[in-house]
């Protein structure tokens, strides 16, 4: 019997209650409790509110389940399920915040609760899409519309001073400032000063990034700074130069991929996107394949873009196990919008 099981045997028991009782209290079968407690099914996740109030317990007493366990069951959520249920949520932030207080150490339940709240956010930002289309259907001169729909979908707003990035890039500055070995922290700082076009502190902080290491991700970061301003010789001339010196390394590939989109050399970049994918070792990660399905999208090759979608939902289903879910679902969506585009 699971850990499960016993608990609501061992409770339902001290209630002094029947599996009869219990199922008529919650509108399921005797069958369904006796399952539960022999360990041949768990209840359902929307079940768990109602469940720790029956017996008067938390919901942490309730399933006496690990800390790991449930933390993987988050992950897990997170990946799979495109609308969280709203009871769900509030269950596993709480879970997550007393984790957190009572493990100052640890940052895990912190990174879970900015990945639960970003989802949570992607959730709005899906409704908000739909809600903004419909708006703009009813009224295309609404001005509201125009701005929720290029804020949901993370476009840029018509005015310049609504797309700048000066709070985020004083925290990583600061970041940095206390941390000056962390390369990452250079080139998320510098991503956002160029996205800002504030290129001649962009370049002090490749100078510093320099100086702290070396390898591609450093040529990377003087590639982008390099395209910013628009030098697209010495642009190509360092993304030539790193593809000699890592010929075998998937993310060189596609990083010399999405510059070659950058300057529009869309041919160049579709080889390179599939020598990327090439390269990937088993089980292969998404993050070429979508990019060529982006850029065959951009070149007017949609029939290119559906067949890098279906290569995306093979490897998903045959390589990662996913056969359902968000993970596969959002490839299915892809496929459906593309098709309407022949």
């Amino acid at each position: 019997m699971n850990n499960i099981g016993k608990q609501i045997k061992m409770l339902r028991m001290r209630r002094g209650a029947t599996q009869e009782a219990m199922a008529r209290h919650f509108g399921i079968t005797p069958q369904a409790i006796s399952k539960w407690e022999c360990g041949s099914s768990v209840p359902d996740i929307g079940l768990l509110p109602d469940l720790s109030a029956y017996f008067g317990v938390s919901i942490d007493d309730l399933f006496s389940i690990s800390d790991e366990t449930r933390m993987e069951r988050i992950q897990n959520m997170l990946y799979d399920v495109r609308f969280i249920n709203s009871a769900d949520a509030e269950n596993e932030r709480t879970f997550l915040l007393e984790k957190a207080y009572r493990e100052p150490g640890n940052s895990e339940p912190h990174e879970m609760l900015a990945n639960l709240e970003l989802h949570l956010a992607q959730e709005h930002n899906a409704r908000a899409e739909d809600y903004a289309l419909e708006a703009m259907r009813r009224n295309p001169h609404s001005s509201y519309a125009w701005t929720a729909l290029s804020h949901a979908m993370g476009g840029k707003h018509v005015d310049p001073r609504n797309n700048t990035h000066n709070a985020l890039i004083a925290h990583y500055k600061d970041f940095i400032k206390n941390n000056p070995d962390f390369l990452s922290g250079y080139a998320w700082l510098i991503a956002q000063l160029i996205d800002d076009n504030r290129l001649k502190e962009a370049q002090t902080y490749c100078t510093l990034m320099a100086q702290q290491g070396s390898g591609y991700f450093v040529t990377v970061q003087k590639i982008k700074l390099a395209l910013a301003k628009r030098d697209i010789d010495t642009a190509k001339m360092l993304w030539e130069q790193m593809g000699q010196d890592y010929p075998e390394n998937w993310s060189v590939h596609h990083w010399i991929g999405d510059f070659q989109a950058q300057t529009r050399d869309y041919t160049s970049a579709k080889e390179s996107y599939r020598r990327s994918i090439s390269l990937l070792p088993v089980p292969r990660f998404s993050d070429p394949i979508d990019s060529l399905a982006q850029v065959c999208e951009m070149d007017g090759d949609i029939l290119g873009a559906i067949e890098a979608r279906q290569l995306e939902l093979e490897i998903s289903e045959k390589e990662w196990g996913d056969t359902s879910g968000e993970s596969v679902e959002s490839i299915l969506r892809e496929i459906a919008r593309l098709k309407k585009q022949l």
